[in-house]
């Protein structure tokens, strides 16, 4: 159910996007799957996430990245 007063999240909130990924996984990914999934898997889930406002269009390789990067610190702080 989604927050209808949560703020909305974009491409450049990283870590947003990052909590959100590993609320929905959890422990299934650890840090080296994480960085084996495909980008077009990860782009999928990143769309999926509530409150994602951002278009498929307006995403990047380099966004992918950088939630990569920041869903591994996530996975890492909740370890």
């Amino acid at each position: 159910m989604q927050d209808k007063f949560a703020l909305p999240i974009h491409w450049n909130d990283y870590e947003d996007i990052a909590m959100g990924l590993y609320e929905k996984f959890g422990d299934d990914f650890d840090e080296s799957k994480i960085y084996r999934i495909r980008f077009t898997d990860l782009l999928e889930w990143v769309l999926s996430i509530p409150n994602f406002k951002g278009t498929r269009e307006e995403s990047a390789e380099g966004h992918l990245e950088q939630i990569q990067s920041a869903w591994v610190y996530e996975w890492r702080d909740n370890q």
